[in-house]
């Protein structure tokens, strides 16, 4: 083995130290992205998605609205949408990431004992299954250590 000196770069994150702790980043892959997707010249968004969007399958799209209202169109560059799925959802994240590229998650230096967990659901938040949305955060000390959001898989039982 080798010893290449202190951790700077790996897999795509930059890290970056001080007296407050590790600082983790993507800034390099935040601007190749937001290069890559024509929004150089765009808007930042300050949020990154719009308050109380819900996102659909083109599936449910079809089945749930005969109104003849906007349609996606097929896009030129399906890698485009595989690197990106929901494009216009998608597009704001990339903005919202405009706004500060360099954004990322401290690892605080202070030594911590305490852990913290939040966790949140939306009864039948899902508007194609109708089922319950969940989600939770843990943080050890000032440190995010896990997060996910989730579709909830069994259905509530009811006994009487």
């Amino acid at each position: 083995m080798k010893d290449l000196g202190e951790l700077k770069f790996f897999l795509g994150i930059d890290f970056s130290r001080s007296s407050r702790g590790i600082l983790m980043t993507q800034k390099k892959y935040a601007l190749e992205l937001i290069s890559e997707s024509g929004l150089g010249g765009a808007k930042p968004a300050y949020t990154p998605l719009e308050m109380n969007q819900k996102l659909t399958s083109v599936k449910y799209d079809e089945h749930a609205d005969n109104t003849g209202a906007k349609c996606d169109d097929l896009l030129k560059n399906p890698a485009e949408y595989q690197r990106l799925s929901h494009m216009e959802a998608a597009l704001r994240v990339v903005r919202y990431i405009k706004e500060v590229p360099g954004s990322g998650l401290l690892m605080p230096a202070k030594q911590t004992t305490q852990l913290t967990a939040y966790c949140d659901s939306d009864w039948g938040a899902c508007v194609e299954t109708r089922r319950s949305v969940i989600g939770y955060l843990v943080k050890f000390g000032d440190a995010l250590v896990s997060w996910k959001i989730q579709e909830a898989r069994n259905s509530v039982k009811r006994f009487s």
